[in-house]
């Protein structure tokens, strides 16, 4: 019966799901508060829910809801901690989008107060629109290393990238003959060509080849310090694994704060972790290396 649920059930449901286990309560007022639906919608969904999943919730009078039985286990959600933090910091009550300020879950999040780095949002549809439809897409961009206005360019963009600090887009660059990553914030103008790209992801080598990030906690570490950071990155010995595409080796390295000195100089407070396979990934993240 649970597969034949249809979309927007399924979302409120695993909505129950998520609040109970997280917050040791589900009401109806929960549910109806975020998805602006009756109390008797609700009520039909909570309802629902204990029918799918009778061995998951107990109703208690004293706190007027529902709350979750010390067996639990999801039928909708993904309960992980990568899954669920998300959502709570960005007050989604399902994966299908956000729903006011007023947080859902009665969590608080704040997040660091960094600069807008994006382009205006008429440029960041003409991108969009190329990515998705496979076009050329002309546009005014400021490069980095020029002093000069912002440059005409014909690129052939296939993804979008988030390193966690900006967004990039990812394209072929006609004029260099090679794939590059443009920062969404230095496009001034974009404009969907109607020529089909002539080059896919498949061409762009470093975008599909995954290598492994082989870093391990910083040498003048406390031994103490040490063990505690590998605790952080769940691991049981002196080696922390991170698979990502060759093209965003550079970008994992800086998120991380990765010591990039050949001599592990930098300082291992701010710079917890260093790479232990640097001939490997160095060829392709030159930029990040010291």
């Amino acid at each position: 019966m649970a597969d034949n649920i249809k979309w927007a059930t399924r979302q409120r449901l695993q909505y129950i799901e998520i609040t109970a286990y997280y917050t040791g309560l589900v009401t109806r007022s929960d549910v109806a508060r975020a998805f602006g639906i009756s109390d008797a919608a609700a009520t039909k969904d909570l309802k629902l829910y204990g029918q799918l999943a009778p061995d998951n919730l107990t109703y208690r009078h004293n706190v007027f809801g529902f709350v979750p039985n010390e067996g639990f286990e999801p039928l909708f959600a993904n309960l992980s901690a990568a899954e669920v933090l998300p959502m709570i910091a960005a007050n989604l009550a399902s994966t299908s989008g956000p729903y006011g300020d007023e947080p859902i879950y009665g969590i608080s999040v704040d997040t660091l107060p960094l600069p807008n780095r994006l382009p205006d949002k008429a440029v960041l549809a003409q991108i969009i629109r190329a990515i998705r439809n496979r076009n050329k897409l002309q546009v005014s961009y400021h490069s980095l290393s020029s002093r000069e206005n912002a440059q005409e360019r014909i690129l052939e963009p296939h993804s979008l990238v988030n390193t966690g600090l900006r967004w990039h887009v990812r394209a072929y660059n006609e004029e260099t003959y090679d794939f590059r990553d443009f920062v969404l914030s230095r496009f001034v103008d974009a404009r969907v060509l109607p020529e089909t790209a002539e080059s896919s992801p498949q061409y762009d080598d470093d975008w599909m080849e995954l290598v492994t990030l082989k870093l391990a906690p910083h040498p003048q570490l406390s031994e103490q310090k040490r063990a505690t950071l590998l605790v952080d990155y769940h691991c049981e010995d002196e080696l922390i694994e991170i698979q990502t595409r060759r093209a965003l080796i550079a970008y994992v390295l800086q998120r991380l704060s990765v010591d990039t000195s050949a001599d592990h100089s930098m300082n291992p407070d701010a710079h917890q972790l260093i790479v232990l396979n640097r001939d490997e990934i160095e060829p392709f993240a030159g930029w990040a290396f010291l």
